[in-house]
């Protein structure tokens, strides 16, 4: 019997599933929540059956693409209520398939469940925000929130360069140009650059994957524009370092300089499984004020983490303080929070001098 993709995408939103997992040896596998969950009623799959859910999707020319060693990067919508981001790849020689579900809804920063303070950088005129957190951690959800937000309330030229495209976006008060890498533009830093001559207010670049990209990015922030952006790191602070790091050591200095002065704020974000089974962000927040800056510029970048704490008046928040947060309010048991902590010393502490 065949297989249909379509019938296991409609499956999979029935579910209420975020990721789809598809490989030979194993039945079909759904994301539930963060646990992984068998789909009962289709067979165990052998590569025969896999190749064919891939010619429902995947041209001749991509198949052999895929099986000369080539990873491949795509979406699909398979109605106007489904649309996935599916990474194809080899494992032992065999196909595998992992598609993430992408809503047709865009939700609020509100309705994720995150820090007002966030709306800020919704009302920034210029500057760069990274948005990062392990993958599966709702970086591109929270950015098409903020991106929403700016949609419906300002009237901007805000130009998207994705691979691929995930959250589709009607315009409303502003224009929205979304542009595919391979097939819009060859590469991040050729669609950054272009960005210049194209009158654009608001730049969405959904991911720094090199030094060229990261330098155009701040490069576009200091001159004027508005740019978002995601790193897969954990905290604020790795994060200013994962950018600084990734230039030569000759170049480091001019950049520190760089970002000191466009750097507006980075949002490190994980979910976290709450007691009832469900998932809730736990959030870092800095916010660059002048002593971030004078941090940036004279290599001081382990010092921000003290910054953070002794600014949540301003609207900054820990990581420890979100999970401590959560855990006050009943929403995360303890040990889950301590699994999350970049620092369960530090947050044991702070809960002992809570009474929790």
């Amino acid at each position: 019997m065949s297989i249909k993709i379509a019938d296991i995408a409609a499956e999979a939103v029935k579910y209420n599933s975020s990721d789809i997992h598809i490989g030979v040896g194993r039945r079909v596998i759904f994301r539930v929540k963060s646990k992984l969950v068998p789909l009962q009623e289709v067979k165990v799959l052998e590569k025969g059956d896999v190749d064919e859910i891939l010619s429902q999707f995947l041209t001749e020319d991509e198949i052999a693409d895929l099986y000369s060693g080539k990873e491949l990067d795509f979406a699909r919508s398979f109605t106007s209520e489904m649309r996935f981001r599916v990474n194809v790849f080899l494992t032992r020689g065999t196909p595998s398939i992992v598609m993430r579900f992408l809503p047709s809804n865009i939700r609020t920063l509100d309705d994720l469940n995150l820090p007002p303070v966030l709306h800020h950088f919704t009302q920034l005129v210029q500057g760069f925000v990274v948005v990062t957190g392990p993958t599966g951690s709702g970086k591109s959800t929270t950015l098409a929130a903020m991106i929403n937000e700016i949609n419906y309330n300002r009237q901007e030229n805000i130009i998207t360069i994705e691979d691929p495209i995930e959250f589709l976006y009607q315009p409303n008060r502003c224009i929205i140009s979304q542009r595919e890498i391979g097939s819009d533009s060859h590469t991040f830093t050729d669609a950054l650059t272009a960005c210049f001559r194209e009158d654009v207010d608001i730049i969405l670049l959904g991911e720094m994957r090199d030094p060229d990209t990261i330098r155009t990015a701040v490069t576009a922030a200091e001159t004027g524009h508005l740019v978002f952006s995601t790193l897969h790191t954990n905290s604020a602070s790795q994060s200013i370092d994962r950018i600084i790091d990734s230039f030569p050591s000759y170049q480091q200095s001019q950049v520190r300089s760089q970002l000191a002065s466009s750097l507006q704020g980075v949002v490190a974000q994980r979910l976290v499984p709450t007691v009832d089974g469900d998932l809730v962000p736990a959030v870092e927040i800095l916010l660059v004020n002048n002593a971030v800056r004078s941090l940036i510029r004279e290599d001081k970048v382990y010092q921000i983490d003290t910054v953070i704490e002794t600014h949540l008046k301003e609207g900054m928040i820990s990581m420890n303080h979100s999970l401590f947060e959560l855990i006050r309010s009943g929403i995360v048991s303890y040990e889950t929070a301590l699994m999350f902590s970049n620092d369960p010393v530090t947050l044991s502490n702070m809960l002992k001098r809570g009474g929790i």
